[in-house]
């Protein structure tokens, strides 16, 4: 028997102090803590969703959710990348078998980031192509052992596999939010890489065969990430209503000295906390079901992928307005940098603006697919 969801959860429960205990230092440090990712590693989580075929755990993505909410809750940069990390190795399948068997021989999964960018050249050449250019965004950069540079956005874009050593990094990172993901860019320069390490983009997108049975395999990439990336904004709301809940629980007025826990206005606002939180939770987990038997059935039409667009977006705008309006809330003391939820406040902003669950073109598309125009946007 293989290991089981349960199993592995048990394992990220009890490194999660330690991770939030280094969340402050390696926000300052500006990239993950190597021992939070050493530790998720030993954990076994980064091949939840590699195929059984290459020694993962081929898991459903309801593991994926239910991990990536539970390091998301200690430190949603963690988070962030636990998420890529877990992820990317299921983007990894939609490349050839060859590049599979390359990336999987020494251990049972990668540590790959993926951006897409539309500042990478292509030049074709005998056995492959030559790339030169910047990704930016790549979050997962600081610890990775493998890369994927996406070209998008243009004619004959690919995407390519490449060894961490082939790319240079380029320490730009300076962030108000998110700043522990490390998310540097990533610099090549007449970089030769063979054929069976790239695809067309269109295919990392939009492709649904595998050379793998499972169906989870067989979604299309835009769907796949709201469920392997909602799990991060989840995960923070659960994390920050948990450090406003202790805040509430604690403070005592400066001026007058009332006790905060005792305020009917207080218990209001912290069942409502509370409430948003379980409403984002069943949102998420009817997404990640949904796009499961999706999978299982074929089902991604237009209407679909639309539709679960705009509830990705949906999820995203409650988590900005819950944790906006308990860091209302709390009082003063609570912005200084030892204090978690300020932490939370400010990443979880960061996360609003992400191009891919931008609300107003989520919204957006999935309006104008019921009123029958096209869309017109490219990340559907």
């Amino acid at each position: 028997m293989g290991t089981t969801k349960a199993e592995l959860l048990e394992r990220v429960e009890a490194v999660l102090p330690d991770i939030a205990a280094s969340a402050r230092q390696a926000e300052s440090d500006r990239r993950p803590h190597d021992q939070s990712i050493e530790a998720l590693i030993d954990c076994g989580i980064m091949q939840t969703l590699v195929p059984a075929r290459f020694g993962g755990h081929e898991l459903g993505l309801d593991a994926l959710g239910d991990i990536v909410r539970a390091v998301s809750s200690a430190c949603v940069s963690t988070g962030w990348i636990t998420a890529f990390y877990i992820g990317h190795n299921w983007m990894l399948t939609k490349f050839s078998e060859a590049v599979q068997k390359e990336v999987f021989a020494d251990r049972p999964f990668g540590l790959i980031p993926i951006q897409p960018s539309p500042n990478v050249d292509i030049k074709e050449v005998d056995g492959g192509h030559v790339i030169s250019g910047r990704s930016n965004f790549s979050s997962g950069i600081m610890n990775a052992d493998w890369v994927i540079i996406s070209i998008a956005g243009r004619k004959g874009a690919r995407s390519f596999v490449v060894r961490r050593e082939d790319v240079e990094v380029e320490d730009v990172w300076f962030m108000s939010g998110m700043s522990a993901t490390g998310s540097n860019d990533v610099l090549v320069e007449d970089l030769f890489v063979p054929e069976y390490r790239s695809i067309p983009t269109a295919a990392l997108f939009n492709g649904v065969d595998s050379i793998h049975d499972n169906p989870i395999y067989g979604i299309p990439l835009l769907a796949f990430i709201y469920c392997e990336v909602m799990g991060v904004y989840c995960g923070g709301l659960r994390g920050a209503t948990a450090a406003y809940e202790k805040i509430m629980l604690d403070k005592i007025m400066t001026w007058g000295g009332d006790e905060l826990a005792q305020k009917q206005a207080v218990h209001i606002k912290l069942g409502e906390a509370q409430a948003r939180l379980h409403a984002a939770d069943t949102l998420y987990e009817q997404l990640v079901a949904d796009t499961t038997a999706k999978a299982v059935g074929c089902g991604f039409n237009l209407e679909t992928r639309l539709q679960h667009k705009a509830r990705a977006g949906l999820i995203n705008q409650i988590v900005r307005e819950g944790v906006n309006d308990m860091m209302s809330k709390v009082g003063t003391r609570a912005f200084r940098l030892e204090s978690p939820i300020q932490r939370f406040f400010r990443d979880l902003n960061t996360l609003s603006s992400h191009a891919f669950v931008d609300v107003d073109v989520c919204f957006e598309q999935y309006g104008r697919h019921r009123l029958g125009l096209e869309p017109n946007h490219p990340l559907i």
